[in-house]
């Protein structure tokens, strides 16, 4: 590895807890399988990593896309309590293109 790299990882519920590390030349981090994680650059250089997966067929799960993009859509009103969030700023998420999500906004 080079550079400098902040790598953290969030349990499951209930604690919801994130663990997280800086990590440096020589450091290793391990994701347990299927928590929500992430690895972000905080340094002034290009950082270079080496990752490997527990499978030939490793996938990407991203978070956002599959709650907020998901087809047909999750209703807003079930968004907005698991996000504790209102319905009008769940609109301004979404910025509304088509009929499609004016109708689960309905509901």
């Amino acid at each position: 590895m080079e550079g400098t790299l902040l790598a953290g990882f969030v349990t499951s519920n209930p604690e919801n807890h994130l663990f997280r590390k800086v990590l440096n030349k020589g450091d290793v981090f391990v994701f347990p399988f299927g928590l929500i994680h992430f690895q972000y650059n905080i340094g002034r250089t290009n950082a270079v990593a080496i990752a490997a997966a527990s499978s030939q067929n490793a996938s990407v799960i991203t978070v956002a896309n599959a709650v907020f993009g998901s087809n047909p859509p999750i209703n807003l009103d079930f968004l907005a309590r698991a996000f504790q969030l209102d319905k009008k700023d769940l609109q301004e998420i979404f910025k509304l293109e088509n009929k499609e999500n004016e109708d689960v906004i309905k509901l």
